[in-house]
């Protein structure tokens, strides 16, 4: 069955790396995966092994394409809402086995909530992609869930919003889960990453308060080096085992009654 979910949380707390583990256990599934690069900083591509990820250009940055598909006058005050994106995954994904990765970027100027060419376009695309039902879509988000509206929103399953075991992480995390619920998004639930005993799963689900905390997943030694470049297994790790589990839990709870 494919599902469509999001990630999100506070740089640093390892959304990235728990995005990249799910699309994996996802793709142990065998059916179509749509990775979908979102964080400013894209490194979705290298944890799922992509030749050359960090020399895709990110769709945002397409300045040519975006002014000719979105129409846009001279002055940049008028373009159209309602582009032609349908070609852009088969022209701008890089694959690998049954991952398909699409790096989207962000608008970098204009702040929060900016309408522009730019941005536009990406919430176009993006309802696009979600709109897919016969593929799966995982989107690793910025540090907020800006990219989604209330257009697309309705659209996915599940938005996990990965803390650390931290208060001011926790505290992130639980702003990303009020901008959520304003925006009607479905199956909002935590995932407390880098755990490395009880007491810290003790102290964030007193913290979490009415919060879902959907799994933990363990401190990981193999990250450190996969960060200094060292090649690694990244699926023979406790923290894939516990995202794996994350991730049938969560399929067994879309399944229609």
């Amino acid at each position: 069955m494919a599902i469509k979910v999001a990630f999100s949380g506070k740089g640093g707390a390892g959304k990235t790396t728990l995005a990249a583990l799910f699309i994996k256990a996802l793709s142990r599934d065998r059916g179509e995966i749509l990775a979908v690069d979102c964080d400013p900083v894209a490194n979705l591509g290298r944890f799922l092994g992509i030749k050359d990820a960090d020399k895709i250009v990110p769709i945002v940055e397409m300045k040519e394409l975006i002014n000719e598909r979105m129409e846009v006058s001279a002055d940049r005050a008028f373009y159209k809402l309602n582009p032609k994106v349908d070609d852009i995954p088969d022209k701008f994904a890089r694959k690998k086995d049954n991952i398909k990765l699409i790096v989207m970027g962000t608008v970098k100027t204009g702040g929060s909530g900016c309408m522009c060419p730019e941005s536009g376009f990406l919430k176009a695309l993006l309802s696009r992609l979600l709109l897919e039902k016969d593929e799966s879509v995982v989107m690793d988000m910025e540090a907020g869930v800006e990219h989604l509206g209330r257009a697309t929103a309705g659209f996915v399953d599940n938005l996990f919003i990965v803390t650390e075991p931290s208060s001011g992480s926790i505290d992130a995390g639980k702003k990303i889960a009020n901008l959520a619920e304003d925006l009607k998004i479905k199956g909002i639930s935590v995932i407390l990453n880098k755990v490395r005993n009880n007491n810290e799963v003790s102290f964030a689900k007193e913290k979490l308060q009415s919060l879902s905390l959907i799994g933990t997943v363990p401190f990981e030694e193999k990250f450190l080096e996969f960060a200094m470049d060292k090649d690694i297994n990244i699926e023979d790790t406790d923290a894939y085992r516990a995202v794996v589990e994350i991730k049938n839990k969560i399929q067994k709870s879309n399944i229609p009654e």
